[in-house]
């Protein structure tokens, strides 16, 4: 059986994530930071499903806690086939207002944070010759948002990482792609949806926020046989987001 870890699945797109990657039968990894009790949650959903699933705390930014969280896996899972890099935090604000800590913040979880567990990944699967990477990157990368120039420039960085670790990897039978989502019904995007909706809207082709469980599906796509053809690709589920 295929063993997948995913960070800050917990809630959310993450959440949504485990979930799909439990239906296609993973046995899964569940990362989280501060929410014990909604990763527990979670973890019974999955077991719901008739799949396996570990809970591991790790703040994804700390190298030594990821490196405690991948020999976790180790000892209970014995091989890690699928990376799912899905934690990340907001710090929206304009610049002028901004300290360095609210770019300190978002770049060692949005990147460092990704570098993190796919250096600890990337060298178990080395080894095997075989595996598949996802890192989520979002619809700001390239239409961001007033205020989002912290956040923008830290999804960036995740998608040309991604695409540099592609062609490093892609020798060894290793797949790394990237997943941009755009409005999705989450609880990190409440306040935006709630602010002007009608605005919001317009400027999406189809209308509408999309769902956790619509992005996973592409995620999960991803890291299955079905796309064996598939790296270096930053895949957006994003309804036809346009810029301002």
């Amino acid at each position: 059986m295929k063993s997948a870890l995913v960070t800050g699945g917990s809630r959310g797109i993450g959440a949504a994530i485990v979930l799909e990657l439990a239906r296609k039968g993973f046995r899964v990894a569940i990362n989280y930071k501060s929410d014990e009790a909604a990763a527990i949650a979670v973890a019974e959903e999955v077991r719901a499903l008739g799949a396996e699933a570990i809970v591991l705390r790790a703040d994804v930014a700390d190298v030594s806690q990821v490196d405690a969280l991948f020999g976790e896996i180790d000892r209970q899972f014995g091989q890690l086939d699928v990376l799912v890099c899905n934690a990340g935090v907001l710090r929206d604000t304009l610049l002028g207002a901004s300290t360095a800590d609210d770019f300190d913040d978002v770049f060692s979880v949005n990147i460092s944070g990704v570098v993190n567990c796919c250096r600890q990944a990337s060298r178990r699967m080395v080894a095997r010759r075989a595996g598949a990477i996802v890192n989520l990157s979002s619809v700001a990368a390239t239409r961001p948002g007033r205020g989002q120039s912290n956040y923008a420039a830290s999804k960036g960085a995740v998608e040309a990482f991604t695409r540099a670790l592609a062609v490093e990897l892609a020798p060894r039978g290793i797949r790394v792609n990237a997943v941009a989502p755009g409005v999705i019904e989450t609880d990190m995007t409440r306040d935006i949806r709630a602010l002007a909706p009608e605005e919001l809207n317009k400027r999406i082709l189809l209308k509408r926020p999309g769902s956790a469980r619509e992005v996973a599906a592409v995620v999960a796509f991803l890291c299955g046989d079905e796309a064996s053809y598939v790296t270096a690709q930053v895949w957006n589920v994003d309804g036809g987001f346009k810029a301002e």
